[in-house]
């Protein structure tokens, strides 16, 4: 959960770089919450929180993933490879699943301080 609250003080925080622990955790995270959402909407028959909860962490899910591609020495900007149908999902899971770089531009490498 440190993770998942870690991504959100840094919600809007598009520089530096996301170790692959951090990007996939906060993806768990993310995902139960969705999951539990989900459920509560069906129970109550009003399809609202799901709907917040997505949009209230589109920012900080963008911010991670770019990150997360700063660490595999690729611009932020690569998430808009998402848009081409099936393909583009799939290159960008290969491109986020990569493990670290050394020190590029976007900063040093988070492992080496392990």
């Amino acid at each position: 959960m440190e993770y998942f609250i870690g991504a959100l003080k840094k919600y809007a925080d598009f520089t530096g770089r996301a170790r692959r622990k951090e990007y996939w955790m906060f993806i768990l995270c993310y995902a139960l919450l969705y999951v539990a959402f989900v459920v509560i909407d069906l129970i109550t028959g009003i399809e609202l929180l799901t709907a917040v909860y997505s949009i209230a962490l589109l920012i900080p899910s963008l911010s991670i993933a770019a990150r997360r591609l700063h660490d595999t020495g690729r611009s932020g900007w690569w998430q808009l490879i998402a848009l081409i149908p099936v393909i583009g999902w799939i290159i960008l899971i290969v491109f986020l699943a990569q493990d670290s770089h050394d020190d590029n531009k976007y900063g040093a490498n988070p492992k080496a301080g392990m």
